[in-house]
């Protein structure tokens, strides 16, 4: 199991400009200015994690303990572009503060009680290695800093990638990751309450698959948590 990062360790790799509008980020601005954060489209499902529309996504496939994202993803919107710019604009220190963000502000009505581990969706060795990082992974890890919870970083592998998930509609998505996920620590979620983390949920199709290895490997409850929640 992965130790917790520092807090103090991500302060120095902050980002100092708005990924959003370009402006400097003053001292107390972490990941947006003051003028892009109050646009950002909140969707406060942690104020109802058991049932809002990102929760009943699961109902029939996996019934997850919580379950929450924290904006609405809109395309070339503001919550459009802070995800593109860690998806695939290298925004390393951006995606780690933006789930740090994440937390401290979800966390505030007991979101994290009871979670025992954080495992971030992989992607496949072959994306991983064009893309040099995991998205999934450093938002996990400023969810860490906030919450205290450890990350379990090398749990689960996915054994193969077929197709992008934004490429196909709703059923080849759930298609196209079904039995793709393995556990590869099974020890560390067996018995426990497990959080899923991923950047942007479409159709849920990604995360439940996640949540049934992992249940199927033993954990004793699954939760979900994602930076966005898209539309279409």
């Amino acid at each position: 199991m992965e130790i917790p990062p520092s807090p103090h360790f991500h302060d120095t790799l902050l980002p100092n400009r708005c990924p959003i509008c370009g402006a400097r980020l003053e001292p107390c601005e972490t990941v947006v200015c003051a003028v892009c954060n109050i646009h950002l489209p909140r969707t406060g499902h942690h104020l109802t994690p058991y049932n809002n529309d990102m929760a009943r996504m699961f109902w029939g496939q996996i019934t997850p303990e919580r379950a929450i994202a924290y904006l609405h993803h809109y395309p070339h919107s503001e919550s459009g572009t802070l995800v593109y710019a860690i998806k695939y604009g290298g925004a390393k220190a951006t995606a780690t503060a933006l789930g740090r963000m994440m937390a401290d502000e979800c966390g505030r009505n007991g979101f994290f009680n009871g979670i025992d581990v954080i495992v971030p969706v992989p992607l496949s060795r072959e994306r991983e290695r064009q893309r040099s990082y995991n998205q999934s992974l450093l938002i996990a890890q400023g969810i860490s800093c906030s919450s205290g919870i450890a990350v379990g970083g090398n749990v689960m592998e996915r054994t193969a990638f077929v197709q992008a998930q934004t490429e196909l509609y709703r059923q080849k998505r759930h298609d196209n990751v079904e039995g793709v996920f393995r556990l590869t620590d099974a020890a560390t979620i067996r018995g426990r309450h497990v959080l899923i983390v991923d950047d942007v949920i479409t159709t849920g199709a990604t995360m439940a698959a996640c949540g049934k290895a992992v249940m199927e490997a033993g954990a004793a409850r699954v939760s979900f948590m994602a930076i966005g929640m898209s539309s279409s």
